[in-house]
């Protein structure tokens, strides 16, 4: 068997089909997306933690348990439908963020300025309601 090539049953790696297809992503800014990312999904959650004391403190009877689950349960799927770190969709999350108010856009220094022309445009744009009546 040639050197390189698996044994019988391996599977190799897969390689990528173009090498310029795969999207530039630079190490140092990947950094600063993470960073502005966590920054605004703790802040959330520390919201979150805030409400679900004052709401846990004012339980008295037996149904306002399961008031206070069925929000939790609300909360977790609204947090995890915004808070998106997929880097197709990240310029998005992070212009929602900026218009929603729960991120700056001085806490996304170190981007790309095309990064940042787009994120600005988005979140100047009117948010989509989410249901149609």
């Amino acid at each position: 068997m040639p050197p390189g090539e698996p044994a019988h049953g391996q599977l190799t790696q897969p390689r990528p089909l173009h090498r310029h297809a795969q999207p530039e992503v630079v190490p140092g800014r990947k950094v600063h997306r993470r960073k502005a990312f966590d920054l605004a999904l703790h802040r959330e959650l520390d919201a979150s933690i805030r409400e679900t004391k004052e709401r846990a403190a004012q339980i008295e009877q037996p149904s306002q348990l399961w008031d206070l689950e069925h929000y939790l349960t609300q909360r977790r799927k609204q947090i995890d439908r915004q808070f998106d770190f997929r880097y197709s969709v990240l310029p998005l999350v992070f212009g929602n963020l900026i218009r929603e108010g729960r991120l700056s856009e001085k806490e996304l220094h170190g981007l790309a300025e095309d990064k940042l022309r787009f994120i600005r445009w988005h979140a100047s744009l009117e948010p989509v309601p989410t249901s149609h009546r």
